[in-house]
């Protein structure tokens, strides 16, 4: 028989674990757009992430991860179970001269600054990004020519049933946009990052330069969720795009940002339903223009 909101609140209680109830997941999500999320929990270490994993499962309660929200589009319903957010697990710490250790719930603006602070070079094209680190290695994060792919040793999670598991090497299957963790269901815990000795001054002013680039070219001053699109084959999904005049093209308050096509902004109050509607509208009309299939970068939780 399935637990009802009482008994779920006194398990987490007796567990002490912080969560909020009916929380608005517009105030954790980049694109500032979500229903609510009846338990949202912040687990502070690995065993009560395990706890929320196992008890999710024996229960048949749906759930869901979340990082920074940065790479997220929620739906606009209400979300009947529990979301676990990593924001609590923010530990780091050099292992060696050039290997970090990380885990999932820190920035990546946290993590390259570490880097920097150690004159360890690798990072800097994360640089700027504004997820997490679990996030980033979920969709293989990546800018300005570099990739998670290109730092990340190993990465240590929670399986769909609370198992740990290690990955490492080819087995954590990084490629464009994606990872083994968009194949299966896993919570990431740690990273171990390989970085190498460079000039401080160096790696800080590459910095500088790629912070200057993204303020230049990205709508950084509205609510989004970054690129919507993955880069297709032969072609840059912001440069369709506008080939097919579709620049500043809005449904509701979603809106194709005049700044950068591959953009959809979040105007004012858009919902869920108004972004879908212009991911759809956009991609018929490529498609018809251009022959070209766009495949959405976005992860919705509904």
């Amino acid at each position: 028989m399935a637990l009802n909101f009482k008994q779920i609140e006194q398990v987490l209680n007796e567990n002490r674990i912080f969560y909020k109830t009916n929380e608005p997941m517009k105030n954790y999500t980049s694109f500032k757009i979500g229903g609510v999320c009846k338990f949202l929990t912040f687990p502070e270490n690995f065993k009560k992430v395990k706890f929320l994993i196992e008890f999710c499962k024996c229960n048949s309660i749906k759930h869901f991860f979340l990082g920074n929200g940065t790479n997220v589009l929620f739906s606009d319903s209400c979300y009947e179970g529990i979301g676990i957010v990593s924001k609590m697990l923010n530990k780091i710490k050099l292992l060696s001269d050039d290997e970090i250790y990380c885990e999932s719930g820190v920035p990546l603006i946290k993590l390259c600054r570490f880097a920097l602070f150690h004159s360890l070079s690798g990072l800097e094209f994360a640089f700027g990004i504004p997820g997490s680190l679990g996030g980033a290695v979920f969709m293989n994060a990546g800018a300005y020519g570099g990739e998670m792919k290109n730092v990340v040793l190993s990465v240590d999670c929670l399986d769909s049933v609370g198992s740990f598991k290690t990955f490492n090497g080819s087995s954590i299957k990084f490629s464009y946009r994606t990872s083994i963790f968009n194949e299966i269901e896993a919570f990431i815990l740690s990273v171990r990052i390989k970085c190498k000795k460079g000039d401080q001054n160096e790696i800080k002013q590459r910095m500088k330069e790629l912070m200057q680039k993204r303020i230049l070219k990205q709508p950084l001053d509205m609510p989004s969720a970054g690129s919507i699109f993955k880069r297709p084959k032969n072609g840059f999904a912001s440069k369709l795009i506008e080939q097919c005049g579709l620049k500043n093209n809005c449904v509701g308050d979603a809106k194709i940002s005049d700044k950068h096509c591959g953009f959809i902004v979040n105007a004012g109050d858009a919902s869920c339903n108004d972004v879908l509607k212009l991911i759809k509208k956009i991609q018929t009309v490529v498609e018809n223009r251009k022959g070209i299939f766009l495949e959405p970068e976005v992860k919705l939780i509904k």
